[in-house]
């Protein structure tokens, strides 16, 4: 029983930090067109978040990896199944981060941007050096909130028949009659989150040092 969940475990680790690596970057890109002057731009970011803010992620995994049989007539391997739940939790994901990283970039007063210039500081120097550093500390919270989230949603993988923790503790369940791998499983959920969140504290903390 133990050694399987750890093999679920492995596979829910993997999904929560290629998602990360993912979705961070990419709502950051989809956080600057959606500010950006250009219409076209903002406008189809901002359809973007909305879609993938309005719709479920368990309804989006589904999408991903029905579309390449339903749309193009193409058979997937089974390796696809991991493939499918990494792009709709990556574009999911991104979508959520997009708007914590504007909420942060907008907060920023505007003399924040006038001072710099003043002290001759560049547009890239002040956003890197000025902006960037107190818009971290501002979003953490929120930034943190969805990390955690982001343990438990990839249970959701389940739905398409990838064998992350909950899935094999599901299946444990069923065939052995007793509540314990559930039982383990949140402890293991819980435990995660647990680190996660004493992590960004600890980086929090770090950051104390910026104030209001």
């Amino acid at each position: 029983m133990t050694s399987m969940l750890a093999e679920g475990y492995v596979v829910s680790m993997q999904i929560f930090a290629i998602t990360l690596v993912g979705s961070i970057p990419l709502g950051a890109l989809v956080a600057v067109g959606r500010l950006s002057k250009v219409r076209p731009l903002s406008w189809l970011t901002s359809l973007y978040i909305s879609v993938m803010r309005g719709t479920p992620l368990m309804l989006q995994m589904f999408a991903v990896f029905f579309v390449p049989f339903y749309v193009f007539g193409r058979q997937t391997p089974p390796s696809y199944m991991f493939v499918a739940v990494i792009i709709a939790f990556v574009i999911n994901y991104a979508a959520y981060f997009a708007e914590i990283f504007r909420s942060g970039i907008q907060s920023m007063p505007r003399g924040q941007y006038e001072a710099a210039q003043v002290l001759g500081y560049t547009s890239r120097q002040t956003f890197f050096r000025i902006v960037l550093p107190q818009v971290i500390k501002k979003i953490l919270p929120a930034m943190g909130n969805e990390v955690v989230t982001l343990v438990k949603d990839t249970s959701l993988a389940f739905s398409i028949g990838l064998a992350e923790m909950f899935t094999t503790s599901r299946a444990l369940v069923a065939s052995q009659r007793t509540m314990v791998p559930f039982m383990i499983a949140a402890l293991i959920y819980w435990l995660t989150c647990l680190l996660i969140e004493l992590l960004l504290g600890r980086l929090e903390k770090k950051l104390d040092y910026y104030h209001d």
